[in-house]
């Protein structure tokens, strides 16, 4: 849910199952962003998708912005409140960005541990969402799907599986995404994530500007098979389209899960899990 579309929204009353709403334009706001998610939580279901929990940093956990998050999941009957599993900052400094972690036993257990705190607090499961990346770590002991598998186990959260990250991701540390998604704990994911990437040649940047792309799109289709369908979201986040060029965008993916090919923008394709592999590329560590 886009500021841009606020006025469409209200007027015409979209035929859309759900929206997704970033939790941060609006646990502080009581102007007009605040009126508009009060309408539309009367009429849709919502989720909250958090970017400031910071579940990876060695800062102490921010109860008060974690009192406002249950707060307003509370007034808008949220369905769940989800973020991602990275760090944003340390030492109380924001970096506003999606940080990655090392993936090794120690971190697993400090992570888990806050995730437990964090589901205590809000009294409920946290989902959590696989991050776009551009490093690894020369410490990680095991593969980012292995990492989040484990965590699960460990804290009992859900997972919130962004297919473009996978595959952006996958090309930035040649990674198999295939591999990625059959090895992830399909009873954990409560919701899938879809959205266009930048391609540099070299790496993808996760940019969320644009169409997702068909072997994105062939991906989703393997996640979907997997998880037996659960919920989907469209992230559009830069150029934003008008709200009828982003509604169609989101169609293709109710249309794979009707078991049809895509059509619109992409090619058709017949239903199949084989995704093409990405290039080879350079891995970048860091200690």
């Amino acid at each position: 849910m886009r500021a841009p579309h606020f006025h469409h929204i209200l007027e015409t009353q979209p035929a859309v199952d759900w929206f997704e709403i970033i939790s941060e334009n609006y646990i502080d706001s009581q102007g007009r962003p605040r009126y508009v998610l009060d309408q539309v939580a009367e009429r849709y279901p919502v989720v909250m998708h958090g970017v400031s929990l910071s579940i990876g940093s060695t800062d102490p956990l921010d109860f008060d912005y974690l009192r406002k998050l249950k707060t307003l999941a509370s007034e808008i009957e949220a369905r769940w409140i989800s973020d991602h599993v990275c760090w944003t900052g340390v030492a109380g400094k924001n970096s506003h960005d999606l940080l990655p972690i090392p993936y090794n036993e120690e971190t697993l257990k400090h992570v888990a541990q806050r995730v437990r705190q964090v589901q205590e607090f809000l009294e409920q499961p946290l989902v959590l969402e696989d991050p776009s990346s551009y490093v690894t770590f020369a410490n990680s002991t095991m593969a980012e799907w292995e990492f989040l598998t484990a965590l699960t186990e460990e804290s009992g959260c859900g997972l919130l599986l962004d297919v473009n990250n996978v595959y952006v991701s996958a090309v930035n540390h040649d990674f198999d995404p295939v591999e990625y998604i059959e090895n992830l704990p399909w009873e954990s994911i409560v919701q899938l994530h879809l959205a266009g990437h930048t391609n540099m040649g070299d790496y993808c940047i996760d940019t969320h500007d644009g169409h997702v792309i068909d072997p994105v799109w062939q991906l989703y289709r393997l996640a979907h098979e997997r998880t037996g369908g659960v919920s989907t979201l469209l992230e559009w986040d830069a150029n934003i389209p008008d709200f009828d060029t982003m509604h169609a965008e989101v169609l293709k993916a109710k249309q794979l899960m009707q078991g049809k090919p895509i059509t619109g923008d992409l090619p058709a394709t017949k239903p199949s899990t084989s995704v093409p592999h990405p290039p080879h590329r350079i891995e970048h560590e860091v200690n």
